[in-house]
């Protein structure tokens, strides 16, 4: 048998370990889950050293590869990253403990007692490229919501995510639960991908976090249910009551701060009456900083920008580029969202109230923001500790996928005798 043959059985005996895990967690305390997620941030600070080793090793792999410089910001980790890994471990350790709590509890006419209580899903599937620190994020959310969980990293961060994973297991073994309950998958080979697709005896979830082509990927061959991670086609709308000086700190940190990542703005839609009345200054602030601004016919008059495509708009560039058109007022932005968006974040900058109430009411983007940067697109910055991804579907979960948002609930009922009549 060669490797290739021996990835399904390995895969079903790693799904199978999952499941026995997962029976476990279910009842785990918060004090033992508390414990191996704070553990586990001990290790990964002690072993730092080591695991910046194994990055360069992914570095290298990297290079080789040819990838992107936004990929390789993505893949890299140095000391900050480390202790921003370490921070949200801590941070998923110290949060209320999402299992057992009562959501909500009623007595209808019948007399019955009802009470609905969140529940582990089970067992999660994370498939996921690059960002080494997931390993990290996925296993502490989904052993704070009492999750097994079968990590698939991508083939770039193979010796990254392996060091992570192995401080996550001590996390574990010191806290006395099963060292099965966070497990990474050993082998770049994507008939691993595969087999978690169709492992619908084992998984009962699959979170993919990467491209467009894994997510589609994921979507097309997948029988196991998935928590769809659309690509981040973020829009910063420029309305004409913007404040100048709020309109260019913001936009210059949603382009800028991380290109790599799913919240970085991909498209500026500027105000016609805001351009009117400040001229190109936001598109010569983008050139400035260094931004190739790809701009409709109006902006493409400013020195230095490249004249836009039709396929420039609803791209996510993970670069230092940008999309930038003139539109009328909010309706016209509105209308260009719906048609490009990936209703993943879209951001407006205005003063005017009931402009900022229009485009909340009328878009459905998991994640709306005013007069904010669309960076803040992030599970640790909405007090999550850390996310899994930011869920663009509606069912299930949606935004920022964090520890309670990978809990199912069942309804508790109790009687003194009750007979239906």
């Amino acid at each position: 048998m060669n490797d290739h043959d021996k990835i399904g059985p390995m895969m079903a005996q790693i799904g199978a370990n999952a499941r026995a895990a997962a029976t476990v967690l279910a009842t785990a305390s918060a004090a033992a889950k508390m414990q191996a997620l704070n553990a586990a941030a001990d290790a990964v600070w002690a072993q730092r050293d080591a695991i910046i080793a194994a990055n360069r090793q992914d570095i290298a792999y990297g290079t080789a590869k040819g990838l992107s410089p936004a990929m390789m910001d993505r893949l890299l980790l140095d000391t900050d990253r480390i202790q921003s890994m370490v921070e949200g471990l801590r941070a998923v350790a110290a949060q209320p403990d999402p299992i057992g709590v009562i959501t909500e509890e009623w007595t209808p006419p019948n007399g019955l007692n009802i009470k609905r209580v969140r529940t582990p899903i089970g067992v999660i599937g994370v498939i996921y490229e690059s960002r080494p620190n997931v390993t990290a994020d996925a296993g502490a959310l989904c052993l704070k919501s009492g999750n097994a969980v079968i990590l698939r990293g991508g083939s770039e961060s193979f010796h990254s995510s392996q060091a992570i994973h192995a401080c996550l297991v001590q996390g574990l073994v010191s806290a006395g639960l099963p060292e099965t309950a966070i497990q990474l998958v050993p082998t770049r080979d994507r008939a691993a991908v595969t087999a978690m697709l169709q492992a619908t005896d084992h998984i009962d979830v699959i979170v993919p976090r990467g491209g467009k082509g894994l997510v589609g990927l994921v979507q097309r061959e997948a029988r196991v249910p998935v928590f769809a991670h659309l690509e981040g086609i973020c829009h910063v709308y420029v309305d004409g009551a913007a404040d100048l000086d709020k309109a260019r700190a913001v936009l210059i940190n949603a382009k800028t701060r991380r290109t790599g990542i799913c919240g970085s703005a991909e498209c500026v839609l500027v105000d016609q009456a805001f351009y009117d009345r400040y001229g190109d200054v936001l598109t010569r602030d983008l050139l400035a900083a260094g931004v190739e601004v790809r701009a409709d016919p109006t902006l493409a008059q400013t020195p230095g920008t490249v004249p836009a495509t039709l396929d420039d708009f609803g791209h996510e560039f993970l670069d230092m580029i940008i999309a930038a058109k003139i539109v009328d007022g909010i309706d016209g932005a509105i209308a260009h969202i719906r048609q490009y968006g990936s209703n993943h974040t879209d951001a407006i900058l205005t003063e005017d109230d009931a402009v900022a109430d229009k485009f909340f009411r009328q878009l459905d983007s998991a994640i709306l923001m005013r007069n904010a940067s669309t960076q803040f697109a992030d599970g640790g910055e909405f007090g999550m500790g850390a996310e899994l991804g930011i869920a663009t579907g509606k069912l299930h979960a949606r935004g920022p996928v964090g520890a309670v948002q990978l809990t199912s609930f069942k309804y508790l009922v109790t009687g003194d005798g009750t007979l239906r009549r």
